[in-house]
């Protein structure tokens, strides 16, 4: 496994990020933790996950993905080597104040990760989407205090559009208060327009970590669909809705072309194809079973030529795709 810095921080974090949005969800505990301790033991450190993982599944009402990583930690005694990311925004209590980005929400929010994580601090704090009732000033400024109490070491973002990253940018650089050093965008071969029409050149310019998810679309860039496909789930259907037209099929296409060429596979591909894209920190993979992530962990190391990153590239352009 190779590492690379958050962004323009000294934090080193692995080139591939897990995913723990399923843990409580589609894969149980024991799963789950097989699955982390695989990543770790192919040498990964880097695991995201979010305070709200995952209350839309029967009988989870959030927070269990935290408290599983928890009692992981705490049954290797590993917290020293792991690098663990988590989300602040969503709703985790009733009332006016049980979401958002408020400073009541936020310090709230951060004590009930720490407790559920088992841990006195976390590696990196995002917000996970942008709250517009709340000043980012406010948002900062407590972010700034959590930082300076020890409580967190780094902070980022998720699903911001460019306006309101700069927004944050200018209102830290203002303020000198600690900056989003990161981003976690929707971003794939397949779905590419959202992070590079503005979002790119802001992170490039102001050196923040580019953390994509969804990196294999759903599932699309797996090659596990074909044009004679059934669908037979509400979760395929969207991916159908989404990538089953001439340009879904271009790109697959060119990704299934260049694993034949390597003797990979097109989740390696897919992946390949985002760490060597600029101010890329490591795309965030998903994993139901230890097989899936042997999947992509295959990606690590795996060298695209320029000729293929290119042909890549053209197949999936989203200039006039309306993508």
């Amino acid at each position: 496994m190779n590492y690379r810095n958050l962004g323009r921080t000294g934090l080193k974090v692995s080139e591939l990020c897990l995913g723990a949005m399923q843990w409580g969800w589609t894969a149980d505990e024991e799963t789950s933790q097989a699955v982390m301790d695989a990543f770790i033991e192919a040498g990964g450190n880097f695991i995201d996950t979010a305070d709200v993982y995952s209350n839309w599944a029967p009988n989870n009402p959030g927070g269990v993905s935290e408290e599983i990583i928890g009692r992981w930690m705490k049954a290797r005694n590993n917290r020293d080597q792991i690098v663990v990311a988590t989300k602040v925004r969503g709703r985790m209590w009733e009332g006016p104040n049980g979401e958002g980005l408020s400073r009541v929400h936020l310090i709230k929010a951060c004590e009930d990760s720490l407790r559920r994580l088992q841990t006195d601090y976390i590696d990196l704090y995002q917000t996970h989407w942008y709250d517009e009732e709340t000043p980012i000033e406010e948002t900062m400024e407590t972010l700034d205090m959590l930082v300076r109490q020890g409580k967190v070491r780094y902070v980022g973002c998720s699903n911001y559009p460019a306006w309101r990253l700069m927004e944050a940018l200018w209102a830290s650089d203002k303020r000198n208060l600690v900056r989003y050093d990161s981003i976690q965008p929707h971003y794939n071969l397949a779905h590419r327009a959202e992070f590079e029409r503005e979002t790119r050149e802001v992170c490039v310019t102001y050196g923040i970590g580019v953390i994509p998810y969804s990196p294999l679309a759903g599932g699309f860039l797996t090659g596990k669909y074909s044009r004679e496909s059934e669908i037979a789930s509400a979760r395929a259907e969207g991916i159908k809705r989404r990538y089953f037209n001439e340009r879904g099929w271009r790109i697959l296409d060119a990704v299934i072309a260049v694993a034949k060429e390597n003797g990979s596979t097109p989740t390696a591909v897919a992946l390949a194809w985002l760490l060597a894209q600029p101010g890329m920190t490591a795309p965030i993979i998903g994993a139901n079973s230890v097989e899936q992530l042997q999947a992509s962990l295959a990606a690590s190391g795996l060298q695209l030529t320029t000729a293929q990153i290119d042909a890549l590239s053209a197949a999936s352009s989203w200039q006039d795709s309306g993508d």
